[in-house]
């Protein structure tokens, strides 16, 4: 996706809450907004058709 490595592992190594959305580290187990345990990595690629 984007042409430096350091750029997208900076923006696309993430973690995602399943609950608020909310964005947190790659090596979170609990959500930093909300709490919530169900936590699942960043897309690496766009959903876009």
């Amino acid at each position: 996706m984007a042409r430096f490595e350091e750029a997208e592992r900076r923006l696309l190594n993430k973690s995602v809450c399943m609950s608020c959305s909310a964005t947190n580290p790659p090596k979170a187990t609990r959500c930093r907004k909300c709490g919530g345990g169900n936590l699942r990595p960043k897309a690496k690629e766009s959903r876009k058709q």
